[in-house]
């Protein structure tokens, strides 16, 4: 079996070989960038299964990597490291097309136990029956990420978006509370995942917009329902 293959880019030598030797020991094949340059060349040139990017990198940012990864490939996930410790600066993360982000220090364990969840959703490994769900006009292939309009135009989601989306629908009889959101989708509920769930919900309403039928509906103070009107 082919082992997952991860590209990680981080300018600190310490921090960046003590990655790929824990996530080599682990099964992984791992290929270190120390810089954005060469992390965008490496992603051009080899297959990877997920993206680990430093923020503060040299000759180009983690953001403007992930952002050219995000517009040649929309599915593979992309996860963060930054040290900083503002709102404003992950939340860019997340608009930018990264699928979660973690704060350095970090614990090794937590920081696999997330590239775990995300091959295995990247592998298709969710209940078949709920890989194919029906959204008004749209169809959505939860195992594909793929949001597909009846006209035949069709969205490739990021992981997130396409969890978030699952839970809706699939709970569409009822509001969700958006803690229950946060802890079942980011593992946890606090501000800041709060405000990254906020983004992702205006995303899926930009995407289902070419149904006016089908609305995501705030209720202030307490979460999301996904309606459907006849």
């Amino acid at each position: 079996m082919k082992k997952p293959s991860i590209l990680v880019v981080e300018d600190d030598p310490s921090l960046g070989y003590v990655l790929k030797d824990n996530l080599v020991l682990r099964g992984y094949d791992v290929l270190l960038c120390v810089d954005g340059n060469m992390g965008w060349d490496a992603f051009q040139t080899h297959l990877f299964d997920i993206c680990i990017l430093d923020v503060m990198l040299p000759k180009r940012d983690g953001f403007s990597l992930g952002k050219s990864i995000r517009e040649k490939n929309q599915i593979i996930p992309i996860l963060f490291l930054t040290a900083k410790s503002m709102t404003e600066d992950k939340l860019q993360g997340f608009k930018l097309g990264g699928d979660d982000y973690i704060t350095k220090p970090f614990n090794m364990e937590e920081l696999v136990m997330r590239i775990e969840v995300f091959l295995k959703r990247s592998n298709g490994s969710i209940p078949l029956n709920d890989r194919i769900l029906t959204l008004g006009k749209f169809t959505f292939d939860h195992g594909n990420l793929k949001l597909i309009h009846q006209n035949g135009d069709q969205k490739t989601l990021t992981t997130k978006e396409s969890e978030v989306l699952k839970l809706l629908i699939l709970n569409n009889d009822r509001v969700m509370k958006r803690e229950e959101i946060l802890t079942r989708v980011w593992g946890e509920d606090d501000y800041f995942m709060g405000r990254s769930m906020d983004v992702f919900i205006s995303k899926l309403r930009k995407y289902l917009k070419d149904d006016p039928s089908v609305e995501i509906v705030n209720y202030h103070g307490i979460g999301f329902k996904l309606e459907v009107k006849d």
